[in-house]
């Protein structure tokens, strides 16, 4: 029986099946000579390279993009017990 790859490529897209070590995870994860992606440590895919600039500042924005979205959850809210008031529709034949 022919052994199954548990890591390589494709379509471009990389991939990694092999159980991760913690060693394996920290280094994925802070790569200080790579750009802001890197292959991930288990799974298909890329992840952030968090020893970049750039990978704190998309974690910045998405982090304040998620609490704005909250926010504004939280005020619509309150905007739809005043919206309780019945509507009269006049429909003309």
């Amino acid at each position: 029986m022919v052994d199954k790859p548990t890591s390589g490529s494709l379509f471009g897209i990389p991939y990694n099946f092999e159980q991760p070590s913690l060693k394996r995870m920290l280094s994925t994860y802070w790569q200080p000579g790579e750009g802001m992606l890197v292959e991930k440590p288990f799974g298909v895919g890329y992840t952030l390279n968090l020893a970049s600039w750039r990978s704190w500042v998309v974690l910045a924005v998405a982090g304040a993009l998620w609490w704005q979205q909250n926010q504004s959850a939280g005020e619509a809210e309150f905007d739809d017990e005043a919206d309780e008031d019945p509507v009269e529709v006049v429909v003309e034949d």
